[in-house]
């Protein structure tokens, strides 16, 4: 057919479904593109792919640190609520301030992303505790949360007074590995990393706090019962 010459009808309905059929293979190769985009984000979000977000974040992706700030804060703030109540509020608002300039120095290799910001908080608590001439946390009689929590996994209510004498009596960095495995729920491994040790040091000190804990707690009651620790804590 000439370039003058008009189109055959059946010529302008092959044209016509090619460009349609092209259009919609274009349509489908963006709707692909965007819901892969959208399903590896939201992968992340779903399933807690922290260590993805903390280095997405590391280069220059702010939208990656706002789902690290939705998803840690409030396991961070129950960190500062069962140890010191009454600054828990100001004490999250500078770890996130730290967290946020210090993301490039999250290495993937060293930890998981959660104990990293962990180790953010407890060097928070630390700087605030040296300020205030202090050595470690005491929780005021008003924190009832953290107890309430260690109540269900204790064999009796009774248990719990004596627990608090117990943990207070272990040595700080023995208490401090317990609870953060038992009140945070962090591995061994992450727990290790918050408080600056090595993993298998944190897990012979792990040992020896909860051998402790069931010498003290191993106690005689007047109905004939004996106190033991369970779950984390045993």
């Amino acid at each position: 057919m000439k370039p003058d010459e008009p189109a055959e009808p059946g010529d302008r309905r092959r044209g016509g479904l090619r460009r349609r059929h092209r259009r919609d293979n274009d349509q489908r190769g963006t709707t692909a593109e965007r819901g892969h985009d959208a399903a590896e984000y939201g992968h992340d979000a779903q399933h807690g792919d922290s260590d993805a977000q903390l280095t997405r974040s590391a280069h220059g992706d702010s939208a990656a640190f706002t789902h690290l700030v939705k998803t840690h804060s409030s396991a961070l703030h129950g960190y500062f609520a069962r140890r010191m109540p009454a600054v828990s509020e100001d004490l999250l608002a500078e770890t996130w301030l730290q967290a946020f300039a210090a993301r490039r120095t999250f290495d993937p290799a060293r930890g998981s992303a959660r104990g990293w910001l962990f180790g953010v908080a407890h060097n928070v608590l630390a700087q605030h505790l040296r300020r205030a001439g202090r050595t470690e946390p005491v929780p005021g009689p008003d924190v009832t949360d953290p107890w309430q929590v260690v109540d269900q996994r204790l064999d009796a209510a009774a248990m719990a007074p004596a627990l608090r004498r117990a943990l207070a009596e272990l040595p700080v960095e023995e208490r401090e590995l317990l609870l953060l495995i038992s009140w945070e729920q962090l591995t061994p491994s992450e727990a290790a990393a918050v408080v600056g040790i090595p993993a298998g040091t944190a897990r012979s000190r792990l040992h020896r706090a909860r051998g402790r804990l069931r010498d003290r707690l191993t106690l005689p009651r007047p109905a004939g019962r004996n106190l033991t620790a369970t779950g984390d804590l045993a």
